[in-house]
């Protein structure tokens, strides 16, 4: 069980260009992503990525509700290098044939991050996985991030090793209390439409590197009350 908390986290699906949305709650592929980077298993990866696609993942979202949750942050990419100096030059973004972008060169983005989130997400694991998986949690090759490498965990992340999800919940649900936070909502695989709201999404990953594959999955969003 993964504890996620983080003053900010961006759990990216379908973003592109210039608009970087974030979902209500972690991705699978964001999730990968974080096991990937503890056990310092970098490129396509796609045989454990393999084994991982099919593997349950539940989350759930214990939400602050003083604070506005949804946070715009405007990037401005590019502007005011020197294009005489070779070193510089190369920062200034350009069109795929090397020509000058319109506008001199200066990347317009948007980027939103989700603001004192806190997700308890349980995952399965086979037992030849668990193990080595749990260990380099507590002993990350490469920084952990939630989303994005600018998303900082605050508090520790593995949370331990279960036999079945019941009890993973349970603990999640201990955490939440001490920390005075109840459950907002939870995210479950399957399309359920009598529990909750059914969304398709483009996160399950197949393949990581330069060129990176993804597959669809559905999932339940079950709102607490």
């Amino acid at each position: 069980m993964l504890w996620l908390e983080a003053p900010l986290q961006s759990w990216g699906a379908d973003s592109k260009f210039g608009r970087r949305d974030t979902l209500a709650f972690p991705t699978k592929s964001g999730v990968a992503g974080l096991l990937l980077c503890a056990l310092g298993a970098s490129g396509e990866q796609r045989e454990l990525l393999f084994r991982l696609a099919p593997l349950r993942q539940t989350v759930v979202s214990y939400a602050r509700t003083d604070r506005e949750p949804l946070l715009r942050d405007f990037h401005m990419v590019g502007s005011g290098y020197d294009e005489s100096d070779p070193w510089e030059s190369l920062l200034i973004p350009r069109t795929s044939d090397g020509g000058k972008a319109v506008g001199g060169g200066t990347k317009l983005t948007y980027r939103y991050y989700l603001q004192d989130a806190r997700f308890a997400v349980v995952l399965e694991l086979p037992d030849d996985l668990a193990k080595p998986i749990a260990d380099a949690l507590q002993n990350p090759v490469y920084d952990l991030y939630l989303g994005r490498k600018n998303c900082v965990p605050t508090d520790f992340v593995y949370r331990g090793t279960f036999a079945h999800e019941e009890a993973a919940l349970k603990r999640a649900h201990e955490i939440a209390q001490d920390k005075g936070l109840a459950e907002d909502f939870r995210v479950v695989d399957g399309g359920d439409t009598d529990k909750g709201d059914v969304l398709t999404l483009n996160d399950v990953p197949v393949q990581f590197g330069d060129i990176k594959r993804y597959t669809d999955r559905r999932v339940t969003v079950i709102r607490n009350g």
